[in-house]
């Protein structure tokens, strides 16, 4: 069930780790953090997934694709 609370729970969470964490974000990587931060609110130890699950979720979702990394030409 979501409420307000929920919403303003999770809201609240993203933005401490924008501050605190990932303190310089540019609006083009913004969809990046939120799916990061909607994945670690989706497996969290209070829906029964402890630490161990969700890093192998984590290693799961990044089966098959590239990092790359442009670096300043």
């Amino acid at each position: 069930m979501i409420s307000t609370n929920t919403v303003e729970g999770y809201y609240s969470i993203f933005k401490r780790g924008m501050k605190g964490v990932y303190q310089h974000c540019k609006e083009k990587h913004l969809h990046r953090y939120l799916s990061e931060f909607d994945f670690r609110n989706s497996n969290r130890v209070a829906l029964g997934i402890g630490d161990g699950e969700r890093a192998d979720l984590a290693i799961k979702g990044a089966a098959g694709k590239r990092l790359t990394y442009r670096g300043p030409n």
